[in-house]
């Protein structure tokens, strides 16, 4: 569904093909909207994000054993994110969670929606759990900045303390705090009637109007990975940089978690997400899913492309853990390909192996 913040003033339609169709690009100057979420404070449309509630007794305890994350100790007020994966561990699902007011919010992707709501419903059995498409009824505005903190005192709305605590919003909704983009960050899930009072309070008292080209420019530089976006369909949590923020390695059995003890205590993972900085010098950009090359060899996939206010053009990429960080690549296809170098500081530490011995013992 498109918003009604595409009709606010200076905001301007992403292109055919973009992911984030239905909220607004850009409002006339994305380079100063990144600016400004990085040195004050911006808000962000992200009504196009899709939102399950998941009511009921049992909710809880059913998600626990549906998901990687550890639900049955997630209190009231806060909050997580999560993945759903296959038989073999490959990540089906991402949400950003909230359980707050007796029910669990997950939001997620819109185009998956439809097959995440299918597979809770296939598996309720007996459990007391009422899951549902609350899209219609809740949109979500993020806040970005250092300054999103005075924001909210000058608003009189109520910051969640911490990374993902969550408090319920006068009028229905609720704030839930994040640990990215950047350090300040805080999402808005509101009645979608309210969407537009919600937005022009919030510019109002002095937030930044700013699209989607600047979240996902800061997204990227937090290095973090978007479903479908960075993600194939043999992703696994430890090539995205989900294990400990999504996934949880101390908890019960869940579908995929032996891939998941297998990679993080004897193995390393296939491939690795990694920041790149592409050659600027030509006018042309790689796309989602083109190659990342060594020579002619392809060793990686291109995920999300972004123009950064900073950092420059840059993207994340899967790419193949044999290849040493300090390789020169080649990103795109053949008529926009361009060079690229990996941003060291975001090659991720390895986990430790418990060594052959015991790798046999897990064996058996």
């Amino acid at each position: 569904m498109n918003s009604p913040l595409l009709a606010e003033g200076g905001a301007v339609a992403p292109f055919d093909g973009n992911p984030d169709q239905g909220v607004p690009w850009h409002f006339g100057d994305p380079f100063s909207e990144q600016r400004s979420a990085s040195r004050s404070v911006a808000v962000f449309d992200r009504s196009h994000r899709a939102v399950v509630a998941v009511a009921g007794d049992d909710r809880l305890t059913w998600l626990h054993s549906l998901t990687s994350q550890h639900f049955t100790s997630l209190g009231e007020g806060a909050g997580t994110e999560a993945l759903i994966l296959d038989v073999q561990g490959r990540v089906e699902h991402h949400a950003v969670v909230a359980n707050v007011g007796g029910v669990v919010y997950l939001d997620t992707e819109a185009e998956r929606v439809g097959e995440l709501l299918s597979y809770l419903t296939r598996m309720v059995f007996w459990s007391k759990v009422e899951p549902r498409d609350a899209s219609g009824e809740l949109a979500v505005l993020t806040v970005v900045g250092p300054e999103a903190p005075a924001l909210f005192e000058r608003l009189g709305v109520p910051l969640p303390q911490g990374p993902h605590g969550v408090v319920a919003l006068e009028g229905g909704g609720f704030a839930r705090r994040m640990p990215w983009p950047g350090h300040d960050a805080v999402d808005l899930v509101v009645p979608r009637a309210s969407l537009v009072r919600w937005w022009r309070r919030l510019t109002d008292a002095g937030a930044r109007a700013a699209g989607s080209w600047a979240f996902e420019a800061l997204r990227v530089e937090s290095l973090q990975a978007r479903l479908g976006v960075d993600t194939d369909e043999k992703t696994i949590p430890h090539e995205a940089n989900w294990v400990g923020r999504a996934v949880h390695l101390d908890k019960g059995c869940y579908r995929g978690q032996e891939t998941v003890s297998k990679v993080h205590n004897v193995g390393r993972p296939p491939r690795r997400m990694l920041l790149l900085h592409l050659d600027g010098s030509r006018e042309v950009q790689p796309e989602t899913g083109d190659p990342v090359l060594v020579g002619e060899r392809v060793v990686g996939r291109v995920g999300s492309v972004a123009l950064h206010h900073e950092l420059g053009p840059v993207v994340l990429a899967l790419v193949k853990r044999s290849v040493p960080p300090e390789t020169e690549l080649l990103v795109g296809a053949e008529d926009r390909r361009v060079q690229a170098a990996v941003d060291p500081d975001s090659v991720p530490p390895d986990t430790p192996g418990l060594g052959r011995e015991a790798a046999r013992n897990l064996g058996r």
